[in-house]
């Protein structure tokens, strides 16, 4: 008679073999090529069509060259930046406006007068500049007829500047924290919704094939139930961090993300957090599966878990604008809004060490604490084929 199976090793052939079940599914290789392929695409798609807001007015201007330099300068300075070129002529310069290869051609009149040739109208920026610009130029052409140096009065001008001491300075890197942000939230609901559901249909149609006596005629229930949850939480990881990797990635090979630092730890976070999300619901899961003999049937048990994890996606969308609002703030410490608003306020720069390890802490004692709930639904009801157990019947002593 051969020795019995120990826990980890009955445990581990189970995993395998749910990890193996599913990965080898075609729809799943397909499905999944194709998200990442379309991941790809976007990303790309999404940086070559805002490269294309970089696109500089062109100011065409005759005879010329200081205040081309002039208006160069300026463009630059107001964050209105203009493509400046030497016109050999008044003519010339009507006919490249004409044909689009110049929005604007300056022709100097005279004095310090200038000529602006468009198409139909001046853009409000484009004019502020030019303006400010031949402005600049007379001022300097006036003090030099008087005899005034333009540099000397320059240097002293300059002098005279404002400093802006702000209290709550703006984040230049908060539209990607608020991108990030959101696509955690969205991958984390998926994610925990779709393979938590997978161990509950995993459970049910071992139960109705009657698969599971021919499984507990060798292993424990606990050894199988925590194989399923092992291996097709495996799955959803392996998953998450191919989305993960290749968007992250992608992002910044293309400059759309250039928060290398904060985008790598969102998806270190996300990834965590998945795992612990995953493990919170799976084993819930387990037991709503448990308790049917139908597949059809499992939208009976499970339905109120949908709608916990469904309170908790409109509770972290609700939360991105202002993830520091006090109730958000709260509920983040409450398992399991932890597993999904967690990885928002790290995303969002507001989360404190301590916050994260507690919240970590409260995530592994509540599952700790429905394991055994779970468990004890799970030995109690997976072998009752035929009818649905009742919830007092699961839990009853």
């Amino acid at each position: 008679m051969s020795a019995p199976l120990s826990n980890a090793r009955a445990v581990g052939l189970v995993a395998s073999r749910e990890f193996v079940t599913q990965v080898q599914k075609k729809s799943f290789l397909i499905s999944n090529a194709i998200i990442l392929v379309a991941i790809v695409v976007g990303i790309v798609a999404t940086s070559v069509l805002s490269g294309g807001d970089d696109d500089r007015p062109t100011v065409g201007v005759v005879g010329a060259p200081a205040l081309q330099t002039t208006i160069e300068s300026l463009g630059e300075t107001v964050g209105t930046p203009l493509e400046v070129s030497d016109v050999p002529d008044a003519a010339t310069a009507r006919e490249q406006v004409s044909s689009g290869d110049l929005d604007v051609a300056l022709v100097p009149g005279d004095g310090a007068s200038v000529t602006a040739i468009t198409e139909s109208e001046l853009d409000t920026d484009v004019r502020a500049v030019v303006e400010a610009a031949v402005v600049q130029q007379a001022q300097v052409a006036a003090l030099t007829d008087r005899g005034v140096d333009p540099a000397a009065v320059a240097a002293d001008v300059s002098a005279a500047t404002v400093t802006v001491d702000a209290l709550d300075p703006p984040d230049p890197e908060q539209g990607q924290r608020i991108i990030l942000s959101i696509i955690a939230v969205i991958l984390l609901y998926m994610q925990i919704l779709m393979f938590g559901m997978y161990v509950a249909m995993g459970v049910v149609e071992e139960k109705s094939s009657r698969v599971v006596e021919l499984l507990l005629s060798t292993l424990r229930p606990l050894q199988l139930l925590w194989g399923k949850i092992l291996g097709i939480g495996a799955v959803g990881l392996l998953q998450l961090t191919a989305y993960g990797a290749v968007g992250v990635g992608t992002a910044l090979a293309t400059d759309t993300l250039t928060i290398t630092g904060t985008a790598l730890g969102v998806l270190a976070g996300t990834l965590g957090w998945f795992v612990l999300g995953f493990a919170f619901f799976a084993v819930l899961y387990a037991a709503a599966g448990s308790m049917v003999s139908r597949q059809e049937d499992v939208n009976s048990t499970s339905g109120p878990l949908v709608m916990l994890i469904l309170a908790m996606f409109f509770a972290a969308f609700s939360s991105v604008d202002d993830p520091e609002a006090g109730w958000s703030t709260t509920l983040s410490w409450i398992p399991p809004f932890s597993a999904i608003l967690m990885p928002l306020r790290i995303a969002a720069g507001v989360a404190t060490p301590v916050q994260i390890v507690g919240t970590i802490v409260l995530m592994v004692a509540a599952i700790a604490m429905l394991s055994v709930i779970a468990a004890r639904i799970y030995q109690r009801s997976i072998l009752r084929i035929g009818r649905t157990v009742t919830w007092k019947e699961a839990l009853g002593r």
